[in-house]
């Protein structure tokens, strides 16, 4: 659970890869490299940004890894999982920003008190966009809007995200820059697994082709359970390789259904 300290800010890295998969590293992939040079072109022009997409494609991997390196300090983080009121935002925002003393009671000294503190520069990341609500919306727009601000806000969320944002013409029309990202194609995960984890690096390209083709279907978070059941495999086994037999016993542990 995180503490108060921690509470707002980017993870740790080792929270990057799903279950905190052990020897996990960070891979440049297309996506990680192209939020990167979104997301500073964002932070220079002080401006609202979308990256959004399906689940597990490896979106907050990238957003976050990428302000580690662009804005470490600077960044605050606020998520919701369910739709939150604008009296919910407020109170998020003053705990994500570190703020002293209790919220205020009243709206109007809230308020005041939010633009007073982003009058310094900040990276807000709103993860999970597609929870809010179009109130929640119109505050951050109002917050970002203020002629004193000096906020950066990056949208990031999964299905419904997009189309969440794109039905608030007012909000929509402020997005600097739009980003979907998709699963990895063959050719590039043939490159980057081996480079991911220990697992892989002189596993037979053949076999990651299979793998991705039959399991992992170029989603990241995928890979990731993949690995770490196999990494179990071959502890428990003593081989020292992962072979076909060892990815059937893998596919045994994993759902065989796909979404339409």
């Amino acid at each position: 659970m995180a503490t108060a300290e921690r509470k707002g800010r980017l993870p740790g890295e080792r929270e990057d890869h799903f279950m905190r998969l052990p020897g996990a590293q960070i891979v440049s992939t297309r996506a990680l490299l192209t939020a990167r040079e979104n997301l500073r072109a964002a932070i220079e022009a002080k401006a609202m940004i979308c990256i959004y997409g399906q689940a597990g494609n490896g979106k907050s991997f990238a957003v976050n890894a990428s302000l580690r390196e662009l804005a470490p300090t600077l960044t605050r983080r606020i998520q919701f999982r369910a739709r939150p009121s604008t009296r919910d935002l407020r109170h998020e925002l003053f705990h994500a920003l570190g703020l002293p003393g209790r919220p205020p009671a009243h709206a109007i000294e809230f308020d005041r008190m939010l633009r007073g503190a982003l009058e310094e520069p900040r990276v807000l990341v709103c993860d999970e966009a597609q929870w809010l609500s179009k109130l929640c919306f119109e505050y951050l727009r109002y917050l970002w809007d203020d002629t004193a601000s000096d906020l950066t806000i990056i949208f990031t969320g999964g299905n419904g995200c997009f189309e969440m944002l794109q039905s608030e013409p007012m909000l929509e029309s402020r997005v600097y820059a739009w980003q979907e990202i998709g699963h990895m194609p063959l050719e590039e995960v043939l490159t980057v697994i081996p480079a991911f984890h220990p697992v892989w690096a002189k596993a037979d390209p053949d076999l990651i082709a299979v793998c991705d083709q039959e399991a992992a279907h170029g989603n990241f978070r995928a890979w990731a359970k993949i690995t770490h059941h196999l990494a179990t495999g071959l502890r428990e086994t003593g081989r020292t390789h992962v072979d076909e037999e060892l990815l059937r016993w893998t596919y045994s542990k994993l759902s065989t259904r796909q979404p339409v």
